[in-house]
């Protein structure tokens, strides 16, 4: 390779074979993106020569190799990503190790098949702003502490099989924007102490073994996207939870906002507490939440009336209350949210009439099926016998099962991320790529997302 070549960039051809180039000593590589292609094999060693790197993407390939940790020692790079491939084995923490790069701020290592624990020191690592591991088979407890004083903003660890307790040490990260925990084995009380990450956008904790009461006298002021579907978790909703969602309070828009807010934090307010063992009345607190575009509260055993309070959430595109015990009739008042898309409140004990008018005369009979008392049903309109329903019910936000207009915050979840990253990037200090005369090389590792 030219000694005098800072940026190669073969991404997104259809690239075969090893990777059998060899990169001398002294080449002055900044940018390395092989990303997109269908390369096998190996890392290759020799990018241990380029010792200018400050970015290098071998993403979105077959490669099938042991974690190469040898990359820890070169000296300033930034970024690395080497997702979606077959990377396998442990991440090792002793010798030379990738927890060793002090620049690194980008570290995206999902989709592929790694095992053993997440090494305790990349807790420690003092300039990585996005950790993604998420989807891979590390396992064991999280006992990696993060240090006082880190720059996360992103941790992505789901989709693993991750046990024990929600690290405590994750308070030490005061910039963390996004905290994805999902699809793991953990086994602990809901995390309360979470709330005091000021900057705290998005929360998923779905489906994973949390358990008990929600409780918590801190503000989660900043959320945005809370998902905890699919836990242990039991007792009344939590009330005091939902009078800190202060950024939920407020119907933003889009324009003119500054780049540097990722649209997906302002426009995507979400909450999905669906398929855990909530029990008592829906507060009409959620009324105040004028924000929500998304509110799953469906299967738990939640009783009593559906708040005409929901009538405020004005920009509500999604409500599903379905399998649980709720009674009463429909609040007419809902007629008014019209930028209501999917409506699922099925399998409960309301009677009455339904609604007319607006949004609700385009939801069918599968919206309100397993309610008895119900009368009025679609097509008729007729406020008569209850007709007869189709046979598979409004499933939001799963595969199974009728999909009818159904809207779900992680169906776009790579989009989001992309507008989280890029805002990121077009922000950070990482100024050298433009040294090469194209600003545009530091989004390489994200423009396939």
């Amino acid at each position: 390779m030219k000694e005098n070549l800072w940026i190669l960039d073969l991404s997104n051809n259809s690239l075969s074979g090893t990777i059998d180039t060899t990169f001398s000593i002294g080449n002055s590589f900044r940018v390395i993106s092989l990303h997109g292609n269908k390369l096998t094999g190996k890392v290759p060693p020799s990018l241990i020569n380029c010792t200018y790197l400050i970015l290098l993407d071998l993403g979105n390939n077959q490669l099938n190799d042991t974690f190469p940790n040898w990359l820890g020692d070169l000296p300033d790079l930034q970024v690395l990503s080497l997702r979606s491939n077959k990377l396998h084995g442990p991440i090792k923490s002793s010798g030379n190790n990738i927890c060793n790069l002090k620049t690194l701020e980008v570290l995206d290592l999902r989709s592929n098949n790694l095992e053993g624990t997440i090494p305790h020191c990349m807790g420690e690592m003092s300039a990585v702003k996005i950790l993604d591991l998420s989807n891979n088979g590390l396992s064991g407890t999280i006992n990696t502490t993060f240090s006082i004083g880190n720059t996360f903003n992103i941790i992505k660890l789901d989709g693993n099989k991750l046990q024990g307790k929600v690290p405590p040490s994750l308070i030490n990260c005061e910039k963390l924007e996004f905290l994805d925990l999902s699809n793991n084995e953990l086994n602990d009380t809901f995390p309360k102490w979470l709330g005091g990450l000021r900057n705290l956008k998005i929360l998923n904790l779905r489906s994973n073994k949390l358990y008990g009461p929600i409780r918590t006298d801190n503000f989660f002021a900043q959320i945005r996207v809370i998902d905890i579907s699919s836990n242990g978790f039991s007792g009344d909703l939590p009330v005091s939870l939902f009078q800190n969602f202060q950024a939920m309070k407020t119907n933003v828009t889009t324009k003119g906002l500054d780049r540097v807010i990722p649209r997906i934090l302002i426009t995507q307010i979400l909450i999905d507490l669906s398929r855990n063992r909530f029990e008592g009345h829906i507060p009409s607190i959620i009324g105040d939440l004028v924000g929500l575009r998304t509110l799953n509260l469906s299967h738990n055993v939640l009783e009593g009336h559906i708040p005409a309070s929901l009538q405020n959430l004005s920009v509500l595109e999604s409500l599903d209350l379905s399998s649980n015990k709720l009674d009463g009739e429909i609040p007419q008042q809902l007629v008014s949210l019209t930028s209501l898309e999917v409506l699922n409140l099925s399998h409960n004990h309301l009677v009455g009439c339904i609604p007319k008018g607006k949004q609700f005369d385009t939801f069918e009979n599968n919206s309100y099926l397993g309610n008895d008392g119900l009368r009025g049903l679609p097509p008729s309109r007729d406020c008569g016998p209850v007709l007869m329903g189709y046979g598979c019910g409004l499933v939001i936000g799963l595969s199974e099962g009728c999909k009818i207009g159904t809207h779900n915050y992680y169906e776009n979840e790579k989009a989001q991320e992309k507008i989280l990253v890029s805002s990121y990037l077009q922000d950070s200090k990482t100024s050298e790529f433009q040294v090469a005369g194209d600003a545009d090389k530091s989004l390489l590792i994200f423009h396939s997302l």
